[in-house]
């Protein structure tokens, strides 16, 4: 994944890191592939079919990085905890698809479209699983993550609950993004510190580091859903917006007119015509400029830069 805004300091000799953390980066991919193995087939395939679509890999990502700026000598070491982390999120995909009724993700089927809900279910299932398998040696880093994967539960649930009852307002919103998003990011900066041996400062730092970057991911990722095609997310766009839910529902509903034959149009075309972009595109901005902030608790290097360039990819990016 290619890196930009690299600051001064990146531009000096980090051999180190340049040797190991790509290595690990790919370690990371083969471990995905490999712990979803099963004899029964059907698994198997299922789960190796969304790992294999790709994705953007940031919570991973986030692990790795967390745990090289604070010192972490073997990122080898990390890597089951960064899989782990990648495994949560994927398996949660899987399931938004069977509430979603979505048929693309990652550019692929989804393997709800693919395989039908009742596998899809089992997949999910399946994935989350695995997690606890990679965990396992890792101790006191499986409440951080039960943390992170508690809250995500709890977000998405929310969610639903705040569209069925039609009070998908700003303020539950962002509290849902907090839970469903973010809270794994947290986690991810989390366990990478913490692994690594840092200081409670810095595992703190690293942790708010996440959560604001998972903020901001969450709040980008709703933008590109509404103005976003099939084609370039990779995923059935517009299912926010069909749903009653995402940035665009809580900052334009509130006040829309109820006489208009079509809401979801309706809603669309407020939060275009409105400041909702401007706001939202804004908000993303400054949290990403207070996750960079939290950083400067850490000493300089190669994975400092590069976690600052993972925030504004945050931002940047039009998938």
């Amino acid at each position: 994944m290619t890196m930009q805004h690299t600051s001064v300091a990146a531009v000096q000799p980090r051999t180190e890191l340049a040797e190991t953390l790509p290595a690990a980066f790919q370690a990371v991919e083969t471990l995905l592939v490999d712990a979803v193995d099963s004899e029964v087939a059907v698994l198997r395939d299922a789960s190796r079919h969304i790992i294999a679509a790709g994705g953007k890999r940031f919570r991973p990502r986030l692990t790795l990085l967390a745990y090289a700026a604070v010192g972490g000598e073997d990122p080898n070491h990390a890597v089951p905890v960064a899989a782990a982390v990648e495994l949560v999120h994927t398996a949660s995909v899987v399931h938004d698809d069977i509430n979603d009724h979505g048929v693309v993700r990652r550019g692929r089927p989804s393997v709800n479209a693919l395989f039908g809900r009742t596998f899809a279910l089992l997949t999910g299932d399946y994935l989350f699983t695995k997690v606890y398998e990679l965990m396992a040696p890792y101790g006191d880093l499986n409440i951080l993550l039960a943390e992170g994967t508690s809250a995500l539960v709890e977000g998405e649930t929310l969610q639903a609950a705040a569209v069925k009852e039609g009070n998908f307002t700003r303020e539950v919103y962002y509290r849902v993004i907090a839970l469903k998003t973010a809270a794994l990011f947290k986690s991810a900066g989390a366990m990478g510190a913490k692994l690594a041996g840092g200081t409670t400062k810095q595992i703190d730092a690293l942790a708010n580091f996440g959560f604001n970057i998972g903020l901001a991911f969450q709040i980008v990722d709703d933008i590109l859903d509404l103005i976003g095609d099939k084609e370039q997310l990779g995923k059935t766009a517009g299912l926010d917006l069909e749903q009653g839910r995402g940035f665009a529902t809580a900052y334009a509903q509130e006040g829309a007119e109820p006489s208009l034959d079509d809401k979801v149009n309706a809603i669309k075309r407020k939060a275009m015509e409105g400041d909702a972009l401007n706001q939202a595109r804004t908000q993303a901005h400054m949290l990403v400029q207070q996750a960079i902030n939290e950083l400067e608790i850490l000493p300089p290097s190669a994975a400092k830069d590069e976690l600052a360039n993972l925030a504004h990819m945050i931002v940047d990016r039009s998938f």
